[in-house]
């Protein structure tokens, strides 16, 4: 196993460096000039305090040489100024991604708490009037965008509330600014403020994590084993939680791992709507900016985790099946 892990983890070198490659082109494509968008609309700098600026920032060497200055500065640990934030990206990052991973993990929890009874009592009850209801919510919350769920809750639940549910933001500006009673003033605070998008987050998760368990258990129950333990006399439960489900476990171990890099990734649509000041947020606005330091990290970053998450749920095939050897 650990010769596995090792194998893998080399293996992700070459691919982070296509991936950055990739990625940088592709940036480099965007339309719009950086220096442009760092000194702001309507400034009055000539034209040699640009081409200064250009030079300052590295934007008149080459590609390839601008790319080869990006990799030795990554690797490190500089990943370079955030144009739009005066800051080092790192520390923007820092600051912003924390904000979507809270949000992230309480939807994800309560997404595969829902999911996982919901998607065992869909597929032994198949084509009940419980599956039915199921069925059709998974395929209404897959087919609707999370920006007009979200704009449905503001409408319907948010505005009627009287401020009981705020609209948008991760803190009351007033309270913000005065200070907080106590910490834990503060962090009612922010769980209130965290109502609304977490709901749309775990609906939207929901959605395809009710028919993926269902699907899995649907696919296990029908294998000749578990018909041998329900001829021995076992109890139906004890089939379908002892057996049947730890088998189904392997496919949605594989799901959970794809969702590991989702928690530090930003939903930009949503946070956009409920002004949520997490990394989604942030790269939509750098995105705006032409702030190229801050979507190479953010993007790589993601990239990273996203293979991370592979080799995770590689790994998790050998804990949860013993039959699956890794080598």
């Amino acid at each position: 196993m650990l010769k596995y892990i090792l194998k893998r983890l080399l293996s992700l070198i070459p691919v982070m460096l296509i991936i950055s490659i990739v990625i940088f082109m592709i940036i480099n494509l965007m339309p719009g000039d950086p220096v442009s968008a760092y000194l702001g609309m309507g400034s009055k700098t000539t034209v040699e305090q640009q081409e200064q600026m250009r030079s300052k920032l590295g934007l008149d060497e080459s590609k390839p040489v601008q790319y080869w200055n990006w990799l030795k500065r990554t690797v490190t640990g500089d990943f370079g100024t955030s144009l739009k934030h005066r800051k080092p990206v790192k520390d923007v990052i820092g600051k912003f991604i924390w904000n979507t991973f809270y949000l992230n993990l309480l939807a994800m929890i309560f997404a595969f708490m829902i999911a996982i009874p919901v998607g065992i009592k869909s597929a032994v009850k198949k084509y009940g009037l419980f599956d039915n209801f199921w069925t059709v919510f998974s395929l209404t919350g897959v087919s609707m965008p999370s920006f007009f769920f979200a704009l449905l809750l503001i409408f319907f639940v948010a505005i009627p509330s009287n401020g009981l549910l705020p609209l948008n933001g991760m803190r009351t500006p007033i309270l913000s600014a005065m200070g907080y009673e106590s910490k834990l003033h503060e962090i009612l605070d922010v769980l209130r403020h965290m109502i609304l998008p977490v709901i749309v987050l775990t609906i939207m998760d929901l959605a395809s994590l009710v028919r993926y368990v269902r699907n899995a258990v649907i696919d296990v129950i029908n294998q000749d084993y578990i018909r041998t333990a329900r001829s021995k006399g076992l109890k139906e439960k004890v089939v379908i939680y002892r057996h049947a489900f730890r088998n189904a476990l392997l496919p949605i171990v594989t799901l959970l791992g794809m969702y590991i890099p989702s928690l530090f990734g930003g939903a930009i649509i949503l946070e956009t709507v409920f002004l949520w000041p997490g990394i989604g947020n942030t790269l939509y606005t750098s995105i705006l900016d032409r702030d190229y330091s801050m979507l190479m990290a953010a993007n790589v970053f993601y990239a990273l985790l996203t293979v991370a998450g592979n080799l995770l749920a590689d790994v998790s095939y050998a804990l949860v099946d013993p039959r699956i050897r890794v080598k």
